[in-house]
């Protein structure tokens, strides 16, 4: 019914529809006296993207011009897209001002430090953009990705706005970041760092700025680095030294790219760089790989346990010291990374470039895998009686009793209190201690033989 009324061809069709959505659904919602309705016009956005798209693909297909009014309509959602991006919790665009949740002191006052970014160094090629903050300076020094920092710009804001509500009295109601909800949450995010720099006997990378006014953003810039390291460290959570590791050389460079180069004074450069997605490239991939060739060698839990390493294996690397021997850029020869020979499947002729030793300078660089670092559990079927072995100890040592007080005087228990009888019951703690003694001398699975054979060499 709707053909005859329809354009002739699929581009026209296309062009028709885009300006029928862009008026209905754009500028109805941009016209409009209240704007409550955000989430709406933000979905309307990404939609007019899209169809711009297909009617690019069709009109080139038709060798079809698209006219300047779709054009200059398409450059005005590009423009405002980049205001309205999709969020969480807090919509942070300049037009979302009003909305209840941005009302809260609290909310703005975190925001307000957040884009304070005054001294600090930005890249020359970076294209400043509108409400930048300090999240966006480390995300084009380091290289993070954009979606991690904007869930952990959230993430961050929360944090900060939800300590400084709770506190008691409360601070004055100007958009102001309490000093006092800063160093709370930065203690309690950094507790593992410091704990972790005091076992290995590590002086932090924290270093406090000279000038007292940057102390505030000197403390934002620590905890947004924290917080996008784990945000964007994904399955490496469940290795929190390893993390540790990481913050502490980023920390580090976060300080050089601050202070500049003690010989020239010019920022100094991460060794990753700021390329997009440099982080995940360069720091994250390397270890997954690791943890997924090790996983691996599991052989679908066919594998004994002490031929592979798992998450707590390899975070157990960065325990002690010698975990600096990974350096910074890591080393990709290190002994951290290094796989048995026969996993990587060479020839005897060729050398394997992961697993090379460096020369006489550096001696440290393992040239096998170092497989377990600490606790190495040996699973077999005899593991039942290792777990069980005061159940089994006490099992041998009644059989014991009851075999001498059966095989002398009158057979009956009673017997027990005669002397001959109660002397030879007596036997039984010698029993227990060589027991004991085998038990911890032996391997596992041998255990439970040799506490037979210890039975019949003590009758």
């Amino acid at each position: 019914m709707t053909l005859a009324g329809r354009a002739k061809s699929d581009a026209r069709e296309m062009q028709s529809f885009y300006q029928y959505y862009f008026k209905k659904n754009i500028q109805a919602l941009q016209n409009a006296a209240d704007k409550h309705d955000r989430a709406q016009l933000t979905k309307a956005y990404q939609t007019s993207t899209v169809l711009f798209e297909v009617l690019e693909a069709v009109n080139q297909t038709e060798a079809v011009q698209v006219p300047d009014e779709i054009l200059q309509a398409h450059t005005t959602v590009e423009e405002k897209k980049q205001l309205y991006m999709p969020y969480n919790i807090l919509p942070l665009d300049p037009e979302s001002q009003n909305q209840a949740i941005m009302r809260y002191p609290e909310i703005q006052a975190t925001v307000s430090a957040l884009r304070n970014t005054s001294g600090l160094p930005w890249p020359t090629d970076h294209r400043m953009k509108v409400n930048e903050d300090i999240l966006d300076w480390l995300q084009s020094q380091f290289g993070f990705q954009k979606d991690n920092v904007a869930n952990q710009r959230e993430h961050l804001i929360m944090l900060l706005a939800n300590v400084q509500i709770r506190q008691f009295p409360k601070p004055d109601q100007q958009p102001k970041l309490g000093d006092r909800a800063l160093t709370e949450v930065m203690k309690k995010l950094l507790k593992n760092y410091r704990k972790w720099c005091k076992y290995l006997d590590r002086q932090s990378s924290l270093r406090e700025p000279a000038l007292q006014q940057e102390v505030q953003q000197r403390k934002l810039l620590y905890v947004g680095l924290y917080l996008l390291i784990w945000g964007e460290a994904a399955n490496l959570r469940f290795m929190p030294e390893c993390l540790c590791y990481i913050y502490h050389h980023m920390a580090l460079e976060l300080c050089g790219i601050l202070a500049g180069s003690p010989v020239t004074g010019e920022p100094v450069k991460p060794v990753y760089g700021g390329d997009d997605e440099a982080f995940l490239k360069q720091v994250v991939t390397p270890i997954y790989e690791t943890i997924a060739k090790e996983a691996k060698r599991n052989n679908y839990g066919k594998a004994k346990h002490s031929q592979w390493r798992n998450y707590d294996d390899l975070n157990e690397y960065f325990w002690s010291v010698d975990c600096f021997r990974l350096g910074w850029p890591m080393r990709a020869d290190a002994d951290f990374f290094c796989q048995p020979l026969e996993q990587l499947r060479v020839d005897k002729n060729e050398a394997c470039s992961i697993c090379l030793g460096y020369e006489d300078e550096k001696p440290y660089t393992g040239s096998k895998w170092i497989g377990k670092t600490g606790f190495v559990e040996i699973r077999s079927f005899w593991q039942i009686f290792r777990s069980f072995d005061r159940m089994w100890s006490f099992y041998i040592l009644c059989l014991q009793a009851m075999v001498i007080i059966a095989s002398n005087g009158s057979g009956k228990l009673t017997s027990i209190f005669e002397g001959d009888v109660f002397k030879k019951v007596l036997s039984i703690f010698i029993s227990a201690a060589i027991l004991k003694f085998v038990q911890g001398r032996k391997p596992v699975n041998c255990s439970f033989f040799l506490h037979i054979s210890s039975l019949f060499l003590n009758f």
